[in-house]
């Protein structure tokens, strides 16, 4: 079984063949390479402050068909994918012991960008008694091209796109491997688990959901090419970002970027190509702009750290955060007497999806209206959503939440308002809110502003059919 030119490649968030540096670089300085898929069980624990499950159904079932997509493609390329449930450093530690450390010339790894993965990769470089080459591939641009260290990040999303802007390039795409090394002879490969082992049963998609997500690489470049050249739906991202059936023109591309099924260079490039050919507009460089800030937020991740995830966040503010458990449950389960926010919640608790623009509002809701604390929300949306990101998820609340550096983003936003500027006739609101259905036009928004009398008539008692508020602000008016 030994081969003295053996490299162990961990996969991780970086589920792909194309781009991937880490194969890349293993196919060219190995006799054998072997690539290993660890499910975690630290990933299906429960979240720190709230202690809601770590993993849903939807997120559980796209990482098995992601990790069932690589490992026929690599498989397709002459390789194969060891698959086990543990601890990655106890799992690497095993199968590097069983080769033979004197036969393993490393182990190779993407480094990742919050400290809990970091925490994987130095208990990882303890054990495994081997060198570990690591390299960086989750960012547009290279962590190692960027115009100051990481202590000297800008602490303003706009300071940080104009030096990047000006002074980085994004490099180019690895292309795709055709023909990787064998797999070490004689491991056990093991099987892809199923949903029901990890005591889950199979989700069933929600009827109304504008969108069905299947894992892995093969349906990353799918959605990537219809999104690009067989809909053009690049060209109008910026029309419509409002969730359920009206999200045709949001690019959906999250969940597969979270487990690095598609690369951000390859979504990069693609649109730059785009652009070439047929159009540059507003929309496709507001894409560009939301792979800018998802960059950030992993930058800001290795700057600060552990602070991401506390209570104060990035900012010396004293803030007198609730723990309201009524609140919290009403926020949850979307029945908090604000259509819009109750509608964005039902969808991403039926769908594990929400579009950014809703994010936005029923975290601004949450933490700046509520005043609950911020990590209630952002735990909320670790379990829940299938593209959940640690960096993108809290870097987000921590701005919402008005505990972030940037200044200009520390603003509390009028989500009435959002609701009718990008809800205008209501029907987002009436497909996960039927209980007002009748209401017409944007009166749907404010039922509370509404007489008894004329809400009779459409079928709805506030404080029986539907909540009355759980908050109210002046603006909202």
């Amino acid at each position: 079984m030994a081969s003295k030119e053996t490299v162990v490649c961990l996969l991780r968030r970086d589920l792909r063949l194309h781009d991937n540096e880490v194969l890349h670089w293993a196919n060219q300085h190995a006799d054998n390479i072997v690539p290993v898929y660890c499910f975690d069980p630290r990933d299906f624990g429960k979240t720190d402050n709230v202690g809601l499950p770590k993993t849903n159904p939807a997120r559980l079932k796209f990482l098995l068909e992601s990790v069932g997509d690589l490992r026929k493609a690599l498989r397709n390329a002459g390789s194969g994918l060891i698959i086990r449930k543990g601890k990655p450093e106890d799992i690497v530690q095993e199968i590097v012991d069983s080769i033979g450390k004197g036969n393993v010339k490393a182990v190779a790894l993407h480094e990742e960008a919050t400290s809990q993965d970091r925490a994987v990769e130095l208990a990882l470089a303890k054990v495994c008694g081997v060198p570990v080459k690591k390299f960086w591939g989750s960012t547009l641009y290279h962590r190692d091209d960027l115009p100051f260290n990481i202590n000297g990040l800008p602490d303003m999303f706009g300071d940080y796109r104009k030096q990047i802007s000006s002074q980085s390039k994004v490099r180019n795409t690895i292309p795709p491997i055709e023909k990787l090394k064998p797999l070490l002879g004689g491991l056990e490969q093991g099987d892809l688990p199923n949903i029901e082992e990890f005591g889950f049963k199979d989700p069933q998609p929600d009827p109304r959901s504008g969108f069905v997500f299947e894992g892995g690489e093969t349906a990353a470049l799918a959605r990537l090419r219809y999104y690009l050249w067989e809909s053009d739906s690049v060209s109008k991202y910026t029309q419509e970002q409002v969730g359920g059936k009206l999200t045709k023109n949001s690019t959906k591309l999250s969940a597969w970027l979270a487990l690095g099924c598609i690369s951000t260079r390859k979504i990069y490039e693609d649109i730059q190509k785009y652009e070439n050919k047929k159009t540059s507009n507003q929309s496709t460089q507001g894409i560009v702009n939301e792979l800018l800030w998802r960059d950030y937020f992993k930058f800001l991740a290795l700057k600060y750290g552990e602070k991401i995830f506390q209570l104060s966040g990035l900012s010396d503010k004293e803030v007198e955060w609730k723990h309201d458990d009524k609140l919290y449950g009403a926020w949850k389960e979307g029945k908090t007497g604000i259509p819009f926010i109750d509608a964005n919640m039902r969808e991403l608790a039926n769908t594990s999806f929400m579009s950014n623009e809703g994010r936005q509002d029923v975290a601004s809701f949450l933490a700046r209206d509520l005043k609950l604390d911020w990590r209630m929300g952002a735990e909320w949306f670790e379990h829940l959503l299938i593209d959940h990101d640690y960096a993108s998820n809290y870097g987000n609340w921590l701005y919402s939440a008005g505990v972030g550096k940037d200044l200009s983003q520390d603003i509390q936003l009028n989500v009435v308002k959002r609701g009718c500027d990008n809800d205008p006739q209501g029907d987002y609101v009436r497909l996960w809110v039927p209980e007002l259905a009748a209401i017409q036009n944007d009166k749907i928004h404010t039922p509370w502003s509404l007489g008894s009398a004329e809400l009779g008539k459409d079928g709805v008692v506030l404080g029986d059919t539907y909540p009355t508020p759980v908050a109210m602000a002046p603006e909202w008016e």
